[in-house]
């Protein structure tokens, strides 16, 4: 509920720039390997990865699927949670994104 009353007053001006709302993600590649990042936008975060304009990891491993997102306060929260998930193992990984899954909400329409 917090990350649409932000967008809300971001939309209305009401929100600097500085206080967009930065998400922790993991997409799923092609080959079934886990990447993890963070953006302040979601959507068109999945979409450079998917055109090949996003990381260079996951170029070569489309297409990819958003699997986790995890909020944060801002972007430093979001870059210290990042650094915590990459230390974690493969299968570590696995288990995050099996303990709490992103449920797209484009595939449920």
């Amino acid at each position: 509920k917090r990350r649409y009353e932000r967008a809300r007053y971001f939309r209305s001006g009401q929100l600097k720039p500085e206080d967009k709302i930065w998400t922790v993600y993991i997409v799923q590649c092609a080959d079934n390997s886990l990447y993890t990042g963070i953006t302040n936008n979601v959507d068109a975060r999945i979409a450079q990865h998917n055109n090949g304009k996003g990381a260079k990891y996951t170029r070569s491993k489309l297409p990819v699927k958003l699997v986790y997102i995890e909020q944060a306060g801002n972007k430093s929260e979001a870059l210290r949670r990042e650094i915590q998930i990459k230390k974690l193992s493969p299968q570590q990984k696995r288990d995050l994104v099996a303990d709490r899954p992103f449920m797209d909400q484009t595939a449920a329409q």
